[in-house]
């Protein structure tokens, strides 16, 4: 299934056809657990120094039923080294684990553990996934320190592929998020003449769904991840104040008829709508998956319902990589800097030279928004 986006520009968000962020060939490489981050995503990441595992995170592939992080690998042999000084991320009892797959294998299964000890098990149904996974993941009572090795066992070979992360699971860290979150009052001078649809309780809602963000690192790292997911959103709709795509003539475009599940809601009702502007059938289907709503069906939950609307943004920056490498939740968690969120959200048109004006717009928000948090904002602004 397709879980990409269409992201416009403010340009296309007012006149221009809107732009398509689709689907490229699978690598040949597989895929690795990103959020909370693996191992091998801190070390393709650079948050720790590694060898070659940095340069292909998604291959750490050996037979079903091993238990070593490294999936018997010896070049990956780093990855068992406890003591090589791997970020430990504070988790809430329950959590949702997110993986990055790019080779989209038809799955038997996917299984955590702990100290040798399954926690769970989701069936993937023989069916490929998409090129992101998540799951929620209930650890019961273990609290404290802990090793979670996650497997994705592979129905169509006799591989696995191996992740692990460290993990500090206290009940300090809630599903209500318990992180940096900008005060109200921060949220309305960001934005001045922002459209009433885009409350701040509505942002403050949505957040609960993704645990994660903002709520990873230090008080600085959370502080320049809400920074920079306001930085991108502002630019994506004009500082709040557009809630669906402007041009009505693209509107009966967003149909992917090749789609078994079609478009139910009629061919020109998945036009961009919401703070990421989500846009097509497919990615309509992806999203409410995700969330648990039927948005396939009622897409206009996403310009009517603004704890919905905001979902839809944080779905995308937490799992979805676009034409980047890495979630932009992932590339701000690690410190890779600002200038991947760009790649990750609209990469393709903007970066390499390709639209300096869009990213210096997206910087010139960035920085607004960390000064105004009194935070650094750190390295690697563009792309």
């Amino acid at each position: 299934m397709r879980t990409t986006i269409k992201l416009t520009a403010i340009a296309g968000l007012l006149a221009g056809p809107a732009l398509a962020v689709m689907p490229t060939s699978p690598a040949n490489a597989h895929g690795y657990a990103s959020n909370p981050p693996s191992r091998q995503a801190q070390c393709a990441a650079g948050t720790v120094e590694c060898g070659p595992i940095k340069y292909e995170p998604q291959s750490v592939e050996g037979p079903k039923g091993l238990t070593s992080c490294s999936g018997g690998n010896s070049q990956f042999a780093e990855l068992d080294d406890d003591s090589k000084g791997w970020k430990v991320s504070d988790i809430a009892p329950t959590t949702n684990f997110t993986w990055i797959n790019t080779a989209l294998h038809r799955t038997a299964n996917w299984q955590y553990f702990i100290g040798g000890d399954l926690v769970a098990e989701i069936s993937g149904n023989n069916q490929a996934p998409g090129s992101t996974t998540e799951h929620t993941v209930d650890f019961g009572d273990r609290r404290g320190h802990q090793k979670v090795l996650a497997v994705w066992n592979i129905a169509d070979t006799g591989n696995a592929f191996y992740s692990c992360i460290d993990v500090n699971i206290t009940d300090g860290v809630q599903a209500d998020h318990q992180g940096f979150t900008v005060s109200e009052q921060q949220f309305n001078d960001g934005f001045p003449n922002r459209n009433s649809f885009y409350t701040y309780q509505g942002l403050v809602d949505a957040m609960g769904a993704y645990p994660g963000f903002a709520n990873t690192g230090d008080e600085a790292t959370q502080k320049r991840e809400f920074a920079a997911f306001l930085a991108n959103v502002g630019h994506e709709t004009g500082d709040l104040v557009y809630v669906v795509e402007q041009n009505t003539a693209n509107y009966p475009h967003y149909c992917d008829t090749t789609q078994p599940y079609g478009c139910p809601a009629g061919n020109d009702q998945y036009y961009g709508r919401g703070p990421i502007q989500l846009s097509w059938n497919f990615n309509y289907k992806a999203a409410g998956d995700a969330l648990g709503i039927d948005l396939l069906n009622n897409p206009r939950l996403v310009e009517t319902d603004s704890a919905v609307a905001w979902k839809t943004g944080l779905w995308y920056w937490n799992t979805q990589t676009g034409p980047g490498t890495m979630t932009p939740h992932d590339a701000m968690a690690n410190n890779v800097g600002f200038g991947e969120t760009i790649r990750s959200i609209n990469g393709s048109i903007e970066c390499n030279g390709g639209n300096p004006g869009q990213v210096q717009s997206r910087i010139d928000r960035y920085l607004k928004f960390t000064s105004m948090l009194g935070v650094d904002p750190g390295g690697n602004l563009s792309c």
